[in-house]
């Protein structure tokens, strides 16, 4: 199944993220340099994602997350407009981090309110995708491969998942996803928070 991002929706993505950023800063009183301190992201790529300079990674996205306490899912559903109870495939927000081969796809209906949340996931063909720390510390997943293959690192294990194989951890600490397969993979990722 191929899916396409139309650039201009993708654009207008990452301007909300960059304003919404600033806004979580700005909220806690921090300057750039105590964001710096506390994400380990230089002040100047900070400034850069702030003003929509540069598309945040997937990386870079991960740590801000876990500065401010949301999973990746929760600080994309904020840059949205009003939860709604439906989300048509054809209006679900879709973020990519085209340096890495990454595309992730919000699949449920936002809402800060709720723990669970469905996410797809897709990762091209010799990505490789690194988080050194969870955005929720003990954060539930369950991945669930439907095309491809994708090797999944958490907890020190490796796991290698093929087409309809399904992996459940708590996340602690470092994950590494990987596209080592010669198709991308796409997955859909179930993210409890605990």
């Amino acid at each position: 199944m191929k899916h396409d991002v139309v650039p201009s929706e993708v654009d207008s993505v990452d301007v909300r993220l960059a304003a919404r950023l600033a806004v979580l800063r700005a909220e806690r009183g921090w300057s750039l340099g105590e964001l710096a301190e506390r994400s380990g992201v230089s002040k100047s790529t900070l400034s850069r994602a702030e003003r929509a300079e540069i598309s945040p990674t997937a990386s870079l996205l991960n740590r801000l997350c876990g500065v401010y306490g949301r999973t990746m899912s929760q600080l994309l559903s904020e840059v949205e407009a009003e939860p709604a109870p439906l989300v048509r495939g054809a209006e679900q927000t879709v973020w990519e981090d085209a340096a890495s081969g990454f595309v992730r796809r919000s699949v449920s209906p936002p809402h800060p309110g709720l723990r669970g949340e469905l996410v797809e996931g897709r990762l091209a063909a010799g990505a490789d995708i690194s988080y050194d720390r969870p955005p929720v510390p003990g954060l539930e997943q369950h991945i669930w491969v439907l095309a491809g293959a994708l090797d999944v690192t958490a907890q020190g294990a490796d796991h290698h998942l093929d087409t309809g194989d399904c992996l459940r951890l708590r996340v602690w600490g470092p994950t590494r996803f990987r596209c080592t397969g010669p198709e991308a993979a796409r997955y859909v990722l179930a993210v409890v928070l605990p």
